[in-house]
């Protein structure tokens, strides 16, 4: 496994008794199997991190719109072109 889960997930989410019963079946398992379903958990804590922070900075760009006004296509594409290259 990649790294240690640290986050509590809320509790209406999941409750004691589910993951009791996620334990019981893991306890089941080959150790290649448990390293898959461990793989998989880690892949899943990634991707609620990451739609997470998606969301998160969605909201705040929604909070704080910024308009920025371009003259034309060739201005904005040349902007956007700099700010990539910047950012690289």
């Amino acid at each position: 496994m990649s790294g240690t889960i640290i986050e509590k997930p809320p509790e209406a989410v999941v409750s004691n008794s589910d993951i009791e019963q996620i334990i019981e079946m893991m306890l089941k398992l080959s150790p290649e199997h448990i390293k898959e379903a461990a793989d998989f958990i880690a892949y899943l804590a990634e991707r609620e991190r990451k739609h997470k922070i998606f969301v998160e900075e969605t909201l705040a760009a929604a909070a704080n719109p910024e308009k920025i006004t371009f003259k034309n296509s060739k201005a904005l594409i040349k902007a956007a072109l700099e700010s990539v290259s910047e950012n690289s």
